[in-house]
């Protein structure tokens, strides 16, 4: 584990001499103030510190369409760039946390010089060990290594919340998305409900017997089965966007139908549609 973290962190070091949009930042602005200077590359707690870009800030808070009824977590927070732009630039209420003493009550200090202190809080605290659980969006720039062991936290989040990340991916867990390209890139995910299991389905017109639905998964990645008039068929062209879940099928008159349902625990309802609702479902897994 501690060789795969410095691997990292030797990668990291050589995108910040190399890379020319991290070199201008660390030289053309101030990342301090007179109580306390960060340095560019300084190690913390598993981590070395890296001002994130402001057009990657800007990217990454697009992408996941921040709002201002957003509540937004900002892993690692630094200066407190991320969670003062949620704040200033989108409207949002959002949190930083940030193990590094001293860098905290900087970006306390940042809050308050650009007028948000009432909207974005500082903690002083671990990732690890703070509770981030009504978060809508989360934003983090860490290691590849922390990713990963944050990512059980993340997919046990409420399905819907918004996650976007700075330069890392999160494994085999597929992006949803990919913000700006090369050095300057970051990756973005809707957290997945359960969609998983076999689903008695009920209102399916033109079914004179119970239809059934299995669906297999893998985080947002989802297939399955429909068992409807007597036969089975592959569900088409299925997503799972947090609770909802979207796939196509052959109806009895052998035209093609959309399913558009929402997930509710052990339960779903939803519409069949054409161009337009055509009618209801509902389903409970089994």
């Amino acid at each position: 584990m501690k060789f795969r973290v410095l691997a990292s962190v030797t990668c990291l070091a050589v995108m910040l001499t190399a890379n020319p949009v991290f070199a201008q930042s660390a030289e053309s602005t101030k990342l301090g103030d007179e109580k306390y200077e960060p340095r560019v590359g300084q190690s913390g707690k598993d981590v070395i510190w890296v001002p994130t870009n402001d057009a990657v800030a800007d990217a990454m808070l697009k992408a996941a369409k921040v709002k201002p009824t957003d509540l937004v977590y900002d892993l690692g927070a630094g200066d407190g760039k991320i969670a003062i732009a949620a704040a200033k630039n989108f409207g949002a209420t959002a949190v930083g946390i940030e193990y590094n003493k001293d860098m905290a009550e900087l970006a306390k200090r940042n809050t308050e010089r650009a007028g948000v202190a009432d909207k974005v809080k500082i903690i002083n605290g671990d990732i690890f060990v703070e509770d981030f659980s009504k978060a809508t969006v989360v934003t983090m720039y860490l290691l590849p290594d922390l990713n990963l062991k944050i990512r059980p936290t993340i997919l046990k989040m409420a399905p819907g919340t918004r996650v976007v990340t700075n330069s890392f991916n999160m494994g085999d867990w597929e992006p949803d998305d990919t913000v700006g390209t090369g050095y300057a890139q970051g990756y973005f995910w809707v957290v997945p409900g359960n969609a998983a299991g076999k689903w008695s389905l009920k209102g399916m017109e033109g079914s004179q017997q119970p239809a059934t639905l299995e669906i297999t998964q893998r985080y947002q990645r989802v297939g399955g089965v429909l068992n409807i008039y007597g036969k089975s068929q592959p569900i088409l062209g299925a997503t799972l966007t947090g609770n909802r879940l979207k796939f196509s099928f052959t109806d009895h008159s052998n035209q093609s139908r959309i399913v558009e349902v929402t997930l509710n625990g052990n339960e779903f309802s939803g519409q069949v549609l054409e161009n337009s609702p055509l009618y209801s479902i509902t389903g409970t897994r089994n």
